[in-house]
């Protein structure tokens, strides 16, 4: 029986893929043993390709869905501090991503919106932070996040171009 990619049945089937894919994504990166040569706390971000591919190939209102459903498992199987540090951090880079994408005249690569969003997510994470301490002093590490951003958007930005076939023979409306 041959499918119909543009049907809203196929759409949804394939969200659902998605989120299922991020989540496999963190798991697996969660198994893995803390990397030596990374800072504390800092972490390879290897769903966010999924909600990168989301962004650039399926549109604005996917990729926040895929952000916000990522936030609400962080909420079932963490806790409200984690889950709303998740959501700040996946919202913020969202918005530059799609800041970065306006202007006509400028068209940045996958690797540059990457590098931009790892850095945000970050600085989103680290705002929430300091909104929930009630103190600044968090902003310390600031520097450290920067750094980690533009190494970790590298990575994810090359890993999204890995996957792409893959993920662009089972899109929809093809």
């Amino acid at each position: 029986m041959k499918h119909n990619r543009s049907s809203p049945a196929y759409r949804v089937a394939f969200m659902g893929m998605l989120f299922a894919l991020a989540l496999l994504l963190s798991w697996l990166e969660n198994m893995l043993p803390p990397a030596p040569f990374l800072p504390v706390g800092v972490k390879l971000g290897l769903s966010n390709i999924i909600t990168m591919y989301a962004l650039f190939f399926l549109g604005k209102p996917q990729a926040f869905a895929i952000a916000a459903l990522k936030s609400m498992f962080v909420l079932l199987t963490s806790s409200l501090t984690t889950a709303a540090v998740s959501l700040s951090g996946g919202m913020l880079s969202l918005c530059v991503m799609l800041l970065l994408t306006l202007p006509k005249r400028w068209k940045p690569s996958y690797l540059i919106l990457s590098i931009f969003g790892a850095v945000f997510h970050n600085i989103g994470q680290l705002a929430m932070v300091t909104l929930l301490l009630g103190t600044f002093s968090v902003a310390y590490y600031l520097p450290v996040l920067l750094v980690s951003g533009v190494g970790m958007g590298i990575l994810t930005g090359l890993l999204l171009r890995v996957l792409l076939p893959a993920l662009e023979r089972i899109k929809p409306g093809r």
